[in-house]
């Protein structure tokens, strides 16, 4: 396990290009077994999560040829219907793989899938939609075993919450089912209009992106095509946090503007600006960070929700970002029970913050932060926990570091280019 070495107080500033939406490729990768034609994905991150779901698609008979940050998928045969055991262990997304299977194999064995630990995350969206659509699921023992019925065909259905990989993964299904399948409450989330736009390029028939009703008619047969994966608006979120804290001026680069509609109102919550251009976002630096009361004078509240309200895993950097502002606001994470629990390392680098339950943190600022050695628990908490170390006083430690770069490519370097003190050791 390796470590990053920070030295903080110093303002990050400067020009970053984001790279390609982690949530994007990921079923992007699963969706190329849905034919035996070649996939073509441009702007793909190298990130350890991808890495992951390659190892996965060549376990299962996909050639894999990567150059840069282009990536060509063949899924000419496929030689297994079950999934590696330890690499579905390290990462959610492994059950993204079921539906093609289904499509090619008329089977898959699936192990529970892995990934970060913020909470219960229910499978119960997917195994919904394929056992409405005809599949036979045994999940009383592992690995979970699925069967495709004779006839797969289309259904109106509704989701009891709008999960994004549900969303994905039914999607995926319904597109080479028999018939119209309806998805209502469906995510609406940038990636899973991504992965729709890949679908439709491949022959699919999708309509009603953009809202929470996915329409998808059924073909026969999809094909090969090329795709450009759009830019990471959490990542690019990530760093206009770490510059807002740090004080700091910031361009990014390769931004979609309506991805970061939500995302600006929230950062002017807590007193900072910033520009929406086509294909980039400008911060100005040196802005005073102050919290914005509700009208009244009342606390604000911070939280998260399904697209188009703030992502959940834009809650951790704002956290950070929110120490650094003069006020008090209350931070609500609706959706993971253990998400907020990073505020402890927070507490002790010398946030003035109270975790009132596993959902909901009170932020009182600005505080002064220290230094401290600590462990990343997930993703999003590790770099929430970087851009506290980038605005404390002395030098952190974060250990079990490489779960960051399982989302964030090249976080080091960006973080060394925008003139931040870091090492990885």
């Amino acid at each position: 396990m390796s470590k990053l070495v920070i030295e903080g107080k110093n303002t990050l500033s400067g020009e970053i290009s984001i790279s390609g939406n982690k949530n994007a490729v990921l079923p992007m990768i699963a969706a190329s077994l849905l034919t035996d034609e070649e996939i073509l994905l441009r702007n793909v991150p190298d990130i350890i999560d991808v890495k992951v779901m390659l190892n996965i698609a060549e376990a299962l008979g996909v050639s894999v040829n990567r150059d840069g940050d282009t990536l060509r998928l063949k899924a000419e045969k496929i030689s297994s219907c079950e999934l590696p055991h330890e690499l579905c262990s390290r990462i959610r997304t492994s059950i993204l793989f079921t539906a093609p299977l289904l499509h090619r194999c008329g089977e898959a064995l699936i192990w529970p899938p892995g990934g970060d630990v913020i909470g219960r995350r229910r499978l119960d969206g997917h195994f919904y939609g394929l056992k409405s659509l005809g599949t036979e699921i045994n999940v009383d023992t592992i690995p979970y075993r699925f069967k495709a019925k004779k006839n797969i065909s289309g259904k109106d259905l509704f989701l009891d919450e709008a999960s994004v990989t549900a969303t994905e993964h039914i999607m995926m299904f319904a597109a080479l089912a028999k018939g119209q399948t309806i998805i209502r409450n469906a995510a609406s989330e940038p990636h899973v209009h991504s992965l729709a736009d890949l679908l439709i390029k491949m022959g699919a028939k999708i309509s009603g992106l953009d809202s929470n009703t996915l329409v998808i008619d059924g073909v026969e047969k999809l094909h090969g095509t090329e795709h450009s994966v759009d830019g990471d608006h959490i990542e690019a979120g990530s760093f206009l946090a770490m510059a807002a804290a740090t004080g700091g001026e910031l361009t990014v680069k390769g931004t979609i503007p309506r991805h970061y509609w939500m995302t600006r109102r929230v950062f002017e919550r807590i007193g900072v600006k910033m520009k929406l251009s086509p294909g980039k976002i400008y911060m100005q630096g040196g802005q005073e960070l102050e919290i914005k009361p509700d009208i009244g004078n009342a606390i604000p509240v911070i939280s998260d929700g399904p697209w188009p309200q703030f992502p959940s895993d834009m809650m951790s950097c704002m956290i950070v970002a929110a120490t650094q502002a003069k006020g008090t606001v209350l931070f609500f994470e609706k959706m993971f029970e253990s998400r907020i629990y990073f505020v402890d390392r927070l507490i002790n680098m010398g946030a003035n913050a109270i975790i009132c339950d596993p959902h909901r943190a009170v932020i009182c600022g600005p505080s002064t932060l220290r230094g401290i050695e600590m462990s990343s628990p997930d993703i999003r908490a590790g770099m929430a926990l970087m851009i506290a170390a980038l605005c404390a006083k002395g030098r952190s430690v974060i250990h079990n570091s490489d779960v960051i770069f399982r989302g964030y490519e090249n976080i080091v370097e960006k973080i060394i280019s925008l003139g931040g003190k870091i090492s990885q050791e």
